[in-house]
């Protein structure tokens, strides 16, 4: 559960994040030197990247929480 949710922001912000890409190409296009804003190897490799390390960043907790015993955490609650 906890990593289904991760997996769905990811890609929610991945995706909010390639099109805000495109809509502000015009203010990114003075800063890039010899890259274009819609250059697909630079934008495919970010989002990879970053959609990696969101990953990684999901399973950690993800992992502990299928080590606790769920009849443990009931009886804290």
């Amino acid at each position: 559960m906890i990593a289904g949710e991760g997996v769905t922001l990811i890609a929610l912000g991945a995706a909010l994040g390639l099109a805000g890409t495109f809509g502000a190409a015009q203010a990114l296009r003075s800063m890039l030197f010899h890259v274009e804003p819609h250059d697909p190897v630079s934008l495919v490799a970010v989002t990879a990247l970053l959609s990696i390390v969101a990953l990684i960043a999901t399973l950690i907790p993800a992992r502990r929480a299928m080590r606790t015993d769920p009849m443990k955490a009931l009886r804290c609650e």
